[in-house]
């Protein structure tokens, strides 16, 4: 079983560089993300990394209210960046928050299954933004094989969530990155 917190953290620390390299001129650019330009996709990954501790910590959606919505990037997206990193890294370390219970938009579900999900979204989305900048978006190998871990047994669950995109088709022989996006919507 796959060590969730660590995984996690490394997605976080994997996507940092993509994040760092966006050049002045690209955050409008388009994502491979269906509405989001570059700022939105990566305003998107701060939220959600925002999200994380007051909801590990068991406050609700209402509680949280609308205090993370609209721009967080500011005028230093790349601060923002390791301030939300910094702080879902954290919760999702601490004492109990792998099975404290998470009231997330798709109802309660322990902290573990909250955390799976954060590192898909962060693991995938730095893939995303690497692609949108034309940066390399190789992802290590072993982040791969854990997000297949991830994803395999909820693999229905997240196709019908609408999040991912259509499963893709791919070559005979590709490559494991490759089918792993593939599953979740995207063509390398």
């Amino acid at each position: 079983m796959v060590d969730l917190a660590d995984v996690h953290g490394r997605a976080l620390d994997t996507t940092r560089p993509y994040v760092a390299a966006v050049g002045g001129g690209q955050w409008g650019s388009p994502s491979p993300c269906d509405g989001w330009d570059v700022r939105a996709l990566v305003n998107h990954v701060i939220s959600g990394n925002f999200w994380v501790k007051p909801l590990v910590e068991g406050q609700s959606s209402a509680d949280v209210g609308d205090r993370l919505d609209g721009d967080l990037l500011g005028d230093d997206p790349l601060a923002a960046y390791d301030a939300s990193a910094a702080e879902a890294a954290a919760a999702f370390r601490g004492p109990g928050a792998m099975d404290a219970p998470v009231a997330v938009s798709y109802g309660p579900v322990p902290g573990s299954v909250y955390c799976g999900h954060r590192f898909i979204d962060v693991l995938i989305h730095g893939w995303d933004l690497a692609r949108a900048t034309g940066q390399d978006a190789t992802l290590p190998s072993d982040l791969v094989e854990a997000c297949f871990e991830v994803v395999a047994p909820q693999q229905a669950l997240l196709e019908g969530s609408g999040e991912f995109g259509t499963v893709q088709s791919v070559p005979a022989g590709a490559d494991r990155q490759t089918q792993l996006l593939a599953i979740l919507g995207r063509q390398a």
